[in-house]
């Protein structure tokens, strides 16, 4: 059933519309492209989309735009975050962060607004959080959306571990699960021109300078401390930039592969087994894909449930462009047929792929028409679909230091009806969500589809 988003007028000093004026200047992405004249005009409104799609959840839309978009803070609504409550600080693989602005939002009906600190995306004004010193609410010129709430920060993150590591740097909390990112740099950076060009992670790599493996006993030790807390996590995650040293890394040669990567996740899976019987314990791994002997390692010898290797971009000259190491370390091909293996080790539903929704219109190369893309992407997604592989999309941030820094993101009509595309596929194959839903990310506009 078609619902409206009722709007209100806070009132409040200065206005958001001053406020997005100073925050737009102070965003974290330097050399940011003024703000495109007349956008709103050339394309739908959130209003429009929304009756355009009236099975679309309002809410999710929502999301799906302001990740678009990105958001902006006014003083009042930075007045009223509490640091000993609220999260503020985060690591993650593009950024670190420890300050006053809250890690990310959520909507009054439990939706995730995942923005890891985004701002705003160059071409449009993000939305504004503003603040009436009773709610928060995400606002637009001025009207008042939506109410949200600050991220809450779990206990453990004021702890240390024996070491002298703060425990928010070693494990990531959000409202569904803990995330550890063992690693922060992508081995594809060191070879010019093979990193994947919508990615920041080496620019965030240099300027934060951390270490790029962390400790095994620092990733025990905390664990064990969010495993205290109370509240409704669901599973532990794993992801990082690729590791391309060890013997036969990817398992192109013979015998038993022996990858620096896949060796990595082998021992912190086993590390943290013992938190669950060292039998199989809610969790998911985002790595490069390996091959059929290093997934079996993986399903055979840790408590992991589910896997996952991001294509990307569903087409094989885009992905050979925009992920020109991938492209040539394995292949789009290759990498498809590795994701298939996966599926029949870990179970149909337990193995997706994740996209960069919208880079497929990257400029120069890629398509020219929405149309065009989400005609191509929607082809290729059922092909893996039809192997017991599904597909997810996250909202692409043009982020500072990638290569596509200064590219236009699609229109939100894009990313309604990439989402409804691939949920209906999903759906049609009856295969479950369960692995990156709402109640395990928060981040696919897609699979919160999966709630209704």
């Amino acid at each position: 059933m078609a619902r409206t988003i009722a709007a209100r007028t806070i009132s409040a000093k200065p206005s958001p519309t001053k406020a997005l004026a100073v925050k737009t200047r102070q965003a974290n992405m330097a050399n940011t492209a003024p703000i495109g004249a007349g956008w709103r005009d050339l394309e739908p409104s959130l209003a429009e989309v929304g009756r355009k799609y009236p099975a679309f959840p309002p809410m999710v839309l929502l999301k799906t735009d302001v990740q678009r978009r990105g958001v902006a803070y006014t003083p009042e609504a930075l007045a009223h975050v509490n640091p000993a409550k609220h999260m503020t600080t985060i690591r993650s693989n593009y950024y670190d962060s420890a300050g006053a602005q809250p890690v990310s939002l959520t909507l009054r009906d439990g939706t995730s607004l995942y923005l890891e600190g985004f701002l705003e995306d160059g071409h449009r004004e993000p939305y504004v959080v503003d603040h009436d010193g009773r709610r928060a609410f995400l606002t637009d010129r001025g009207e008042a959306l939506e109410e949200v709430e600050y991220w809450e920060k779990p206990a453990f993150y004021d702890k240390f571990t024996r070491s002298g590591k703060p425990m928010w740097q070693i494990v990531s909390a959000r409202p569904q699960r803990y995330t550890i990112h063992p690693k922060q740099f992508c081995d594809f950076w060191k070879f010019k021109g093979q990193g994947c060009k919508f990615c920041a992670m080496d620019a965030n790599f240099r300027k934060n300078r951390k270490e790029p493996l962390l400790s095994v006993d620092d990733v025990v030790e905390t664990v064990a401390e969010a495993l205290k807390e109370p509240g409704a996590s669901q599973s532990l995650f794993f992801t990082g930039g690729s590791l391309l040293g060890g013997k036969d890394p990817f398992g192109r040669g013979q015998g038993d592969p022996l990858g620096a990567e896949l060796e990595l996740y082998l021992g912190l899976l086993k590390a943290l087994g013992q938190f669950f019987g060292n039998g199989k314990f809610p969790s998911q791994l985002i790595s490069t894909a390996f091959d059929e002997r290093g997934l079996r390692r993986l399903w055979e010898e840790t408590g992991l449930m589910s896997y996952t290797a991001d294509l990307e971009v569903l087409d094989e000259k885009l992905f050979g462009w925009i992920c020109p190491g991938k492209a040539k370390l394995i292949g789009y091909r290759g990498w498809k047929e590795r994701l298939v293996a996966a599926a029949d080790i870990f179970g149909r539903g337990n193995v997706n792929t994740g996209l960069v929704g919208g880079v497929e219109l990257a400029k120069p190369k890629g398509f020219a028409t929405e149309d065009e893309a989400l005609e191509a992407t929607l082809s290729e997604a059922a092909s893996l679909i039809k192997h017991g592989v599904w597909v997810v999309s996250c909202v692409w941030r043009v982020l500072g230091g990638s290569v596509f820094f200064g590219q236009k993101t699609p229109s939100l009509d894009y990313y309604a009806r990439l989402s409804l595309g691939l949920d209906g596929l999903r759906r049609a194959a009856n295969i479950p969500a369960d692995l990156d839903n709402y109640r395990r990310c928060g981040n696919h506009p897609d699979t919160d589809l999966a709630r209704v």
